[in-house]
Protein backbone atom coordinates (compact mmCIF):
# COMPACT_ATOMS: atom_id res chain seq x y z
CA UNK A 1 0.00 0.00 0.00
CA UNK A 2 0.95 3.45 -0.97
CA UNK A 3 1.56 5.52 2.04
CA UNK A 4 1.01 9.81 1.54
CA UNK A 5 1.95 12.38 4.42
CA UNK A 6 5.55 12.89 6.07
CA UNK A 7 8.28 10.92 4.25
CA UNK A 8 10.76 9.20 6.25
CA UNK A 9 13.45 11.33 8.38
CA UNK A 10 11.36 14.07 7.68
CA UNK A 11 12.54 16.98 9.93
CA UNK A 12 10.38 19.30 10.72
CA UNK A 13 12.83 22.17 11.71
CA UNK A 14 14.83 21.89 8.50
CA UNK A 15 12.14 21.76 6.30
CA UNK A 16 10.74 25.20 8.52
CA UNK A 17 14.10 26.33 7.44
CA UNK A 18 14.31 25.81 4.07
CA UNK A 19 10.54 27.48 3.70
CA UNK A 20 11.41 30.14 5.42
CA UNK A 21 14.35 31.01 3.12
CA UNK A 22 11.70 31.11 0.39
CA UNK A 23 9.02 32.87 2.02
CA UNK A 24 12.04 35.74 2.90
CA UNK A 25 13.30 35.86 -0.28
CA UNK A 26 9.74 36.45 -2.16
CA UNK A 27 7.48 37.12 0.34
CA UNK A 28 4.31 35.29 1.21
CA UNK A 29 2.29 35.76 -2.03
CA UNK A 30 5.23 34.94 -4.12
CA UNK A 31 6.48 31.76 -2.66
CA UNK A 32 4.46 29.56 -4.38
CA UNK A 33 3.73 25.84 -3.54
CA UNK A 34 6.46 24.36 -5.86
CA UNK A 35 8.95 26.58 -4.65
CA UNK A 36 8.60 25.87 -1.44
CA UNK A 37 7.43 21.72 -1.38
CA UNK A 38 11.30 21.89 -3.71
CA UNK A 39 13.07 23.58 -1.38
CA UNK A 40 11.79 21.95 1.60
CA UNK A 41 12.35 18.39 -0.33
CA UNK A 42 8.45 17.04 0.68
CA UNK A 43 5.64 17.08 -1.58
CA UNK A 44 2.23 18.92 -1.51
CA UNK A 45 0.45 16.16 0.38
CA UNK A 46 3.33 16.06 3.27
CA UNK A 47 3.02 20.12 3.02
CA UNK A 48 -0.65 19.60 4.13
CA UNK A 49 -0.48 17.05 6.39
CA UNK A 50 2.58 18.48 8.40
CA UNK A 51 1.11 22.36 8.24
CA UNK A 52 -2.41 22.21 6.89
CA UNK A 53 -2.09 24.89 3.96
CA UNK A 54 0.32 27.77 3.29
CA UNK A 55 -0.58 30.02 5.71
CA UNK A 56 -0.34 27.71 8.70
CA UNK A 57 3.32 27.03 7.22
CA UNK A 58 4.09 30.27 6.96
CA UNK A 59 2.84 30.99 10.75
CA UNK A 60 5.10 27.99 11.22
CA UNK A 61 7.98 29.63 9.94
CA UNK A 62 7.62 33.07 11.53
CA UNK A 63 7.72 31.42 14.97
CA UNK A 64 10.19 29.75 14.07
CA UNK A 65 12.57 32.90 12.40
CA UNK A 66 10.85 34.67 15.95
CA UNK A 67 13.00 31.90 17.89
CA UNK A 68 15.92 31.41 16.14
CA UNK A 69 17.05 34.50 13.81
CA UNK A 70 15.58 37.17 16.43
CA UNK A 71 17.45 35.68 19.64
CA UNK A 72 19.24 38.53 19.46
CA UNK A 73 16.60 41.11 19.98
CA UNK A 74 15.68 38.80 23.07
CA UNK A 75 19.27 38.98 24.27
CA UNK A 76 19.14 42.78 23.95
CA UNK A 77 16.76 43.03 26.76
CA UNK A 78 19.06 41.11 29.20
CA UNK A 79 21.31 44.48 29.01
CA UNK A 80 21.67 45.95 32.18
CA UNK A 81 20.51 49.44 31.46
CA UNK A 82 18.11 50.98 28.83
CA UNK A 83 20.64 52.55 26.85
CA UNK A 84 23.07 49.05 26.47
CA UNK A 85 19.46 47.53 25.12
CA UNK A 86 19.19 49.83 22.49
CA UNK A 87 22.82 49.58 21.42
CA UNK A 88 22.53 45.49 21.89
CA UNK A 89 19.45 45.75 19.61
CA UNK A 90 20.63 48.64 16.84
CA UNK A 91 24.10 47.05 16.77
CA UNK A 92 22.94 43.66 16.48
CA UNK A 93 20.04 44.19 14.44
CA UNK A 94 22.46 46.32 11.45
CA UNK A 95 24.50 42.62 11.68
CA UNK A 96 21.45 40.00 11.01
CA UNK A 97 19.76 41.98 8.22
CA UNK A 98 23.12 42.05 6.16
CA UNK A 99 24.08 38.10 7.08
CA UNK A 100 25.89 36.88 4.00
CA UNK A 101 24.43 32.88 4.65
CA UNK A 102 21.01 34.51 5.00
CA UNK A 103 18.76 36.63 2.51
CA UNK A 104 19.22 40.27 2.84
CA UNK A 105 16.46 42.20 4.91
CA UNK A 106 13.82 41.00 7.35
CA UNK A 107 10.87 37.99 6.65
CA UNK A 108 8.86 40.01 8.91
CA UNK A 109 9.07 42.87 6.76
CA UNK A 110 9.32 41.61 3.72
CA UNK A 111 6.85 38.74 4.16
CA UNK A 112 3.97 40.88 3.92
CA UNK A 113 4.81 44.13 2.06
CA UNK A 114 3.00 42.91 -1.26
CA UNK A 115 0.32 40.94 0.11
CA UNK A 116 -3.26 42.06 -1.46
CA UNK A 117 -6.23 42.12 0.69
CA UNK A 118 -7.47 38.74 -0.28
CA UNK A 119 -4.16 38.15 2.06
CA UNK A 120 -4.51 41.14 4.89
CA UNK A 121 -4.71 38.32 7.11
CA UNK A 122 -1.62 37.94 6.64
CA UNK A 123 -0.20 41.07 6.86
CA UNK A 124 -2.06 41.77 10.26
CA UNK A 125 -0.54 38.67 11.35
CA UNK A 126 2.87 40.65 10.76
CA UNK A 127 2.21 43.63 12.18
CA UNK A 128 0.85 41.88 15.24
CA UNK A 129 4.50 39.69 15.61
CA UNK A 130 6.48 42.99 15.48
CA UNK A 131 4.33 44.91 18.10
CA UNK A 132 4.58 41.80 20.09
CA UNK A 133 8.38 42.90 20.21
CA UNK A 134 8.03 46.65 20.51
CA UNK A 135 5.48 45.95 23.64
CA UNK A 136 8.75 43.77 24.78
CA UNK A 137 10.82 46.62 24.58
CA UNK A 138 8.14 49.14 26.34
CA UNK A 139 8.12 46.58 29.66
CA UNK A 140 11.78 46.37 29.40
CA UNK A 141 12.14 50.03 29.47
CA UNK A 142 9.53 50.16 32.23
CA UNK A 143 11.60 48.39 34.46
CA UNK A 144 14.37 50.67 33.85
CA UNK A 145 11.93 53.33 35.02
CA UNK A 146 10.80 51.40 37.99
CA UNK A 147 14.80 50.96 38.41
CA UNK A 148 15.86 54.53 38.35
CA UNK A 149 17.97 53.72 35.38
CA UNK A 150 15.29 56.03 33.21
CA UNK A 151 13.62 59.01 34.61
CA UNK A 152 10.19 59.13 35.67
CA UNK A 153 9.47 61.38 32.55
CA UNK A 154 10.54 58.99 30.15
CA UNK A 155 7.81 57.75 27.89
CA UNK A 156 9.16 53.88 27.63
CA UNK A 157 6.49 53.02 24.93
CA UNK A 158 7.54 55.70 22.59
CA UNK A 159 11.20 54.69 23.35
CA UNK A 160 10.26 51.29 22.07
CA UNK A 161 8.60 52.74 18.97
CA UNK A 162 11.41 54.70 17.86
CA UNK A 163 13.70 51.63 18.02
CA UNK A 164 11.10 49.71 16.34
CA UNK A 165 10.85 52.03 13.53
CA UNK A 166 14.51 52.60 12.91
CA UNK A 167 14.95 48.75 13.10
CA UNK A 168 12.07 48.08 10.46
CA UNK A 169 13.45 50.75 8.20
CA UNK A 170 17.06 49.15 8.10
CA UNK A 171 15.57 45.99 6.89
CA UNK A 172 13.49 47.86 4.01
CA UNK A 173 17.17 49.88 3.27
CA UNK A 174 18.99 46.11 3.42
CA UNK A 175 16.71 44.28 1.03
CA UNK A 176 17.03 47.28 -1.13
CA UNK A 177 21.22 46.16 -1.18
CA UNK A 178 22.46 49.11 1.55
CA UNK A 179 25.25 47.42 3.10
CA UNK A 180 26.24 46.55 6.62
CA UNK A 181 28.76 49.51 6.81
CA UNK A 182 25.71 52.09 6.09
CA UNK A 183 23.53 50.26 8.57
CA UNK A 184 25.64 50.20 11.01
CA UNK A 185 26.96 53.86 10.33
CA UNK A 186 22.59 54.71 10.97
CA UNK A 187 22.35 52.40 14.19
CA UNK A 188 25.26 54.45 15.76
CA UNK A 189 23.08 57.98 14.57
CA UNK A 190 19.71 56.01 16.20
CA UNK A 191 21.89 55.43 19.49
CA UNK A 192 22.86 58.80 20.11
CA UNK A 193 19.40 60.07 19.05
CA UNK A 194 17.76 57.47 21.39
CA UNK A 195 20.57 58.24 24.64
CA UNK A 196 19.08 61.95 24.19
CA UNK A 197 15.62 61.32 24.51
CA UNK A 198 15.97 58.49 27.10
CA UNK A 199 18.62 60.37 29.07
CA UNK A 200 18.01 64.11 28.80
CA UNK A 201 20.29 66.36 30.71
CA UNK A 202 17.91 68.12 33.21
Amino acid sequence: MTQTGRPRGFDTDDALDRAMEVFWRHGYEGASLTELTAAMGINKPSLYAAFGNKEGLFRRVVARYADVEMAYARDALDQPTARDVAAALLRENAVALTRPDRPAGCLSIQGGTACGTDNAAIADFLAASRLTGENALAARFDRAVDEGDLAPEVDPTALARFLSVVTEGQAVHAAAGAPRAHLEQSAEIALHAFTAAAYPVR
